[in-house]
């Protein structure tokens, strides 16, 4: 399914690298191997910032392929001491890394049964058809669906659209003839990944890092002004919208805003929705499962608004009847607890449901035919699962070498006695380059606490320097592993590396200055800071 999933390369299609750039590579990680451990650092910090240059370097130029790049923590982390064989193993398989599965499961039966195709001609046929309209109809959508939905899931959720609709965009005029190649699918694929990544920043529940900086803080600083739903959504929406207005306005460049084309494009899809007839029993049953599974995503958390309690979240009532049911009390605990249920857990259930659905088909020996089947889903993108597990390998080891907490106590002391914008911006600006090489939880997990205690000597109040330093680890917009949503649209094989690098460099030194300025412009005067 070459739509979701990269096919096989032929030796055409290999990415052709200089081997000379190759081994600048090599040894640019290696002489950072050699280089005197800076003061403060671990020796295994010094070896694993050897290792994280050499996996940027090969992700970024694809030396190598990209899976083989994110297996190298598995054999350089227990030569070089950083890890053990069996703990690096273990973080191949974190909790995302499941809901991408479970996902993809769905999207791939979303495009079996073609319902992919008769969404992606509604939403083209509700937007327009000329390719500036696509893309700015595509990033709103994503962008309000990612203030709710983890960007994740968002992605997964839009994903199937965008590429049906390029499926129907590129098919050939003739019957056998060549396939047109779109302009359009580099610039809407990127603003899938851009826009989930920016909704995601507008609301605390948007973004798993939101949600962690909020505990931080509140944790750390017990005594400091509270953050409400109310009050993030105030200040980081207008922030997150004006960055979302940038990205767009990149991404529109080069892109007519209207074709010859464009009238008989809309009624070639006016066209085409017409023949798709009537909605058959396996489309059906693969909208409600499409339908609930977002549901079940934005629900399951407890919505607050400020000090108001609008609704506790599915999983609060689940743990309430499965607590009465079994009448123990502790199980009620226990599935309320962080991390118990995920939406991980939701992708994995609904993806099991559809091998149970039965689909209304049968096949030649009179069997019902599920909704999903295992050649099917064995078309996953496995590379990309793998590019997942190398990016929460390099992050747990940030964390556990204490790399992030010696980045973050190294800028106590340049940054003390400067001007508190200058402070701000300099944070951010790490703070965006690292996260492009960790996740964006950990990223915040371990730099965090480092600097809200940098609040009270530069003289700023801590929501000035928290907030968009945690809007900062979100915008990784450069490598495919800076954020899960630039990892999907990557692995549908459409966007070079190079391609995505060179437009999320920009995107990222945009973000340092805007930030910085909101910090200001934005968060000071809405929250009533003096």
């Amino acid at each position: 399914m070459d739509d979701l999933t990269s096919s096989p390369p032929s030796e055409t299609d290999s990415t052709s690298v200089s081997p000379w750039l190759t081994m600048a590579i090599v040894t640019v990680a290696c002489g950072v191997l050699f280089l005197p451990t800076p003061t403060g650092m671990t020796a295994a910090a010094h070896r694993l910032l050897g290792v994280a240059v050499l996996m940027a370097g090969l992700w970024m130029t694809q030396a190598i392929p990209l899976a083989a790049a994110s297996l190298l923590p598995l054999a350089l982390f227990p030569l070089l001491g950083i890890q053990s064989a069996k703990e690096t193993a273990k973080t191949y398989a974190e909790d995302s890394l499941f809901l991408y599965i479970g996902g993809m499961v769905i999207a791939l039966g979303i495009e079996r049964w073609q319902l992919h195709r008769r969404m992606a001609l509604a939403v083209v046929s509700f937007v327009g058809a000329s390719p500036r309209r696509l893309v700015i109809g595509f990033s709103l959508a994503t962008f309000l669906l990612s203030m709710w939905i983890s960007n994740t899931a968002t992605t997964m959720l839009m994903l199937p659209i965008a590429l049906a609709m390029l499926q129907v965009l590129e098919e050939p005029e003739t019957a056998g003839g060549p396939r047109r190649k779109s302009v359009l699918a580099v610039p809407l694929l990127l603003c899938l990944a851009y826009s989930s990544t920016l909704g995601g920043m507008a609301t605390p529940v948007g973004s798993p890092t939101n949600s962690v900086a909020v505990g931080i803080y509140r944790e750390q600083l017990p005594g400091a002004p509270d953050v409400y739903f109310s009050d993030w959504l105030l200040v980081c929406g207008p922030l997150a919208l004006s960055y979302l207005v940038i990205v767009v306005a990149s991404l529109l460049r080069g892109l007519p805003g209207t074709t010859p084309a464009d009238a008989q494009m809309r009624s070639e899809l006016r066209a085409r929705r017409q023949r798709l007839g009537s909605l058959a029993q396996a489309e059906w049953l693969m909208l409600v499962v499409f339908g609930l599974t977002a549901l079940l995503w934005v629900f399951r958390e407890p919505l607050v608004i400020g000090r108001v309690h609008i609704f506790s979240g599915w999983q609060w009532y689940f743990a309430a009847v499965c607590g009465w049911v079994t009448g123990d009390a502790a199980l009620q605990e226990q599935l309320l607890g962080r991390g118990a249920i995920s939406d991980a857990t939701v992708a994995i259930l609904m993806a099991v449901l559809l091998f149970l659905l039965p689909s209304g088909c049968r096949n030649p020996q009179g069997r019902a035919i599920p909704l999903m089947d295992w050649p099917t889903a064995v078309r996953l993108p496995w590379d990309m699962i793998l590019l997942f597990g190398g990016g929460f390998a390099l992050a747990s080891a940030f964390e556990k070498t204490q790399l992030a907490h010696w980045l973050a106590k190294s800028l106590e002391g340049p940054l003390q006695g400067q001007p508190a914008w200058l402070a701000v911006g300099t944070i951010c600006l790490i703070l965006v380059l690292l996260t492009e090489l960790t996740s964006n939880v950990a990223t915040v997990t371990a730099v965090l606490p480092s600097l809200l205690a940098l609040a009270e000597p530069l003289g700023l109040d801590p929501r000035m320097l928290f907030i968009p330093a945690t809007l900062a680890a979100s915008a990784g917009f450069m490598l495919p592993v800076g954020t899960p949503p630039n990892a999907i649209v990557f692995g549908t094989g459409r966007i070079p590396a190079t391609e995505m690098a060179r437009r999320g460099l920009l995107l990222n030194l945009v973000g340092v200055p805007l930030l910085t300025a909101g910090a200001w412009l934005i968060i000071r005067p809405l929250l009533g800071i003096p």
